[in-house]
């Protein structure tokens, strides 16, 4: 028996639209913010890197009490979607004031107004609008494939998205009169396509009424636990005692790592390279191949008959193939880097489309095992892992490079500044490929939703036969 479905395509594609609005902000403060405070603002890189580190401990709470203030909201619009909605306006309004620092001010003023403004946009207003949208996956659709299918429109989004900003936004700001105003002018631009982008999104969508459980065999079979009241304390407890949830919050968190150090592609095709502008040529090879590999997802889940072997296969080929791109690097081979970079992108694609049902799942297993369905605490997770993986990978890239002795604007670089942007944009990503490989290995929560369906199953027949 197929499962009901819930959404027309109009709406999958509205919802993935939502992502481009994310990633206004992320990845163009993923990919420049860096490379602004340190050559446009002359700033530190290493207290640049301390100061987002501190920003990400408020970070981290503020997640979890996101996520547990949308579990607990009931409105017109249900339990994500005011949050997602009203919580853009601030990421907008923020991400402009990030990129317009006074100039005149002095450093210690500059460092101040920097880490006001950019925990204020991570702790609050991001973080509220992310975890809501990641939310929504678990809210609109009880199917598993449409779940599916969500995560891809969303991701596809997300990467036409980054693609777009990392190959236009070094050409729009030198045509602007690459100056610290042509920064704050790209930030205005990307936040009104945000704000746009966003409307969309929530409005494309709406929730399922409380009592709708979905056609799941099991749900339908098997003697449904009345949902209970719970505390911020005791979901807390429940996260932390649902491994796949850890699983995949640690996974999270490497990928947002990963993340960090290919964001420092500005850095590596400036100074290794020689050509700043060739970072688009190398947001080409990433993210085309990261969409088709995002579009295939669905009919590779199908055909798998599940994510499990499929995430753990693509990664296995990512991990061999930056090897190669490893070698290409140290070899000078531009053209090699960019074939072996597509394919290892390639093979990350799965796991990209499917992530958000993989914390859907989560979020099943602990309401098959508990009976409380805690879907925006779950989702939490996703913002976290941004959160502190991206906070850790930029802090981290930021001590590095200063300590490697990094001089903005240098002509020539330092052999210690060179050699510290092959380890972080070549050997960083290799590695961390490899550890995520690792954990797939253990994430069957698939598996765990099944035997719990099944043992449900086989204690209500056992119940009605005596």
């Amino acid at each position: 028996m197929s499962e009901k479905k819930y959404l027309k395509w109009y709406n999958k594609v509205g919802y993935g639209s939502g992502d481009v609005a994310g990633n206004v902000i992320y990845a163009f403060l993923t990919f420049f913010l860096m490379i602004f405070l340190t050559d446009t603002m002359g700033m530190n890189a290493g207290i640049i890197g301390t100061l987002m580190m501190v920003s990400k401990i408020f970070d981290g709470f503020s997640d979890i009490i996101f996520g547990s203030f949308i579990d607990k909201t009931k409105s017109k619009m249900g339990k994500a979607r005011p949050w997602m909605f009203y919580g853009f306006f601030g990421c907008a309004v923020l991400l402009v004031a990030i990129f317009a620092i006074p100039t005149s001010w002095g450093d210690t003023a500059k460092y101040v107004y920097f880490f006001i403004t950019y925990t204020l946009l991570n702790a609050g207003f991001y973080t509220a609008n992310n975890i809501a949208y990641g939310a929504l996956t678990a809210l609109v659709t009880r199917n598993g494939a449409e779940r599916v299918q969500l995560g891809t429109f969303r991701f596809i989004f997300a990467t036409a998205t980054s693609m777009t900003i990392q190959a236009v936004t070094v050409g729009a700001v030198a045509f602007m009169g690459n100056d610290a105003a042509a920064w704050r002018w790209m930030a205005i631009i990307y936040a009104v396509i945000g704000i746009i982008t966003n409307t969309i999104a929530v409005f494309s969508v709406k929730e399922l009424p409380d009592d709708e459980t979905g056609n799941d065999d099991a749900d339908k079979n098997a003697d449904a636990k009345p949902e209970k009241k719970y505390s911020f304390i005791e979901s807390m407890k429940l996260l932390l005692h649902n491994k796949y949830f850890v699983i995949i919050c640690g996974t999270y968190i490497l990928t947002q790592l990963y993340t960090a150090m290919t964001g420092m592609g500005i850095y590596y095709t400036k100074y290794i390279l020689g050509n700043a502008e060739l970072l688009g040529t190398f947001s080409l090879a990433i993210n085309i191949p990261m969409i088709i590999g995002l579009i295939s997802t669905p009919f590779l889940v199908s055909k798998c008959k599940g994510m499990y072997k499929l995430n753990i296969t693509g990664y296995i080929i990512s991990s061999v193939f930056r090897v190669l791109v490893l070698v290409g690097g140290y070899l000078g081979n531009v053209p090699m880097m960019l074939i072996c970079l597509a394919i290892s992108t390639l093979g990350m694609g799965p796991l990209q489309g499917d992530i958000n049902a993989l914390i859907a799942a989560a979020s099943d297993y602990t309401y098959k095992k508990d009976g409380i369905r805690i879907d925006g605490t779950m989702f939490s997770c996703t913002s976290l892992g941004v959160k502190i993986g991206g906070g850790i990978g930029v802090a981290l890239t930021g001590w590095l490079l200063e300590a490697s002795g990094y001089i903005e604007n240098a002509v020539v670089q330092s052999q210690s500044c060179v050699n510290m942007l092959n380890f972080i944009y070549l050997w960083l990503p290799l590695i961390i490929n490899v550890v995520i490989t690792v954990l797939l290995c253990f994430l069957k929560v698939e598996k765990a939703n099944k035997d719990l369906d099944a043992k449900a199953k086989e204690t209500k027949e056992e119940t009605v036969n005596a």
